[in-house]
């Protein structure tokens, strides 16, 4: 069964078409990447297909009443800004909400689930720190894992690798790798094409105002669809250490 279903899905955004008539699927055991220049209307996308703007169209998310949604997938935007100076522990267990009934406290069960993810995220010994006072790469960890705690069978992320260092962007996308191996799954938006190829088994390419290609990295990140649509060369090669994507030159 679907994590994520989407039917000739359009936006248009103050009169202007960002997309038309996209489709796809999401399965148990896939970490798709959502790839595409700047513009192509990536975070439209997944916003549209969790209901949270006007769109033509069906997704199978959106379709859903808005607690039954926060149990079947959890959403990190690209925004990192942390308002309010509460612990680490305290933001992450902000994802245990849909799981709570109004005014109950955590259970133990939702305790040990924040335990699981502050070290999956490498988040033990900040766990009392104040949110508001963790570097930019800590905070944007610390709202990853608040998506893991709601313990979903699907997790969107946009963009949740841009302000990390190398060490903690692969990290991170081996542990929405791991998700998937539970038989989870994660829509992954990103630009390096480097690290979307190496750790996504699919990619999806949005460009031109539509879905231009949706497949495994190497049948995505053709030559021709590399020039076309980001105006590059790169050099891709399946290697004895997994599949490895440099970008080389402009075109354009």
């Amino acid at each position: 069964m679907s994590l994520l279903s989407v039917q000739n899905l359009s936006v248009t955004l103050r009169g202007r078409p960002v997309f038309r008539d996209v489709s796809f699927a999401i399965e148990p055991g896939e970490v798709v990447g959502l790839i595409g220049p700047n513009g192509a209307g990536k975070t439209t996308l997944m916003r549209a297909a969790l209901g949270l703007i006007p769109a033509e169209g069906r997704s199978s998310l959106a379709a859903l009443e808005p607690r039954v949604r926060a149990k079947a997938a959890a959403w990190m935007p690209q925004s990192r800004e942390i308002a309010w100076p509460v612990s680490v522990e305290t933001l992450v267990m902000l994802g245990r909400t849909p799981h709570l009934a109004a005014g109950q406290s955590p259970s133990d069960a939702d305790r040990a689930v924040v335990e699981t993810v502050l070290a999956r995220m490498g988040l033990t010994g900040l766990r009392a720190r104040a949110a508001t006072r963790l570097s930019g790469g800590e905070q944007a960890r610390a709202l990853i894992a608040r998506a893991l705690a709601q313990d979903t069978p699907l997790v969107l992320a946009d963009e949740p690798i841009a302000s990390l260092d190398p060490a903690h962007q692969i990290s991170t996308m081996r542990t929405f790798a791991a998700l998937a191996e539970e038989g989870r799954a994660a829509l992954v938006s990103m630009h390096d094409l480097g690290l979307a190829a190496r750790h996504c088994t699919r990619l999806i390419l949005l460009g031109e105002g539509r879905l231009v290609a949706d497949g495994p990295p190497g049948a995505v990140l053709t030559a021709e669809r590399l020039a076309r649509v980001f105006g590059i060369t790169a050099w891709f090669s399946q290697t004895d250490d997994g599949p490895v994507f440099q970008p080389l030159e402009v075109l354009r």
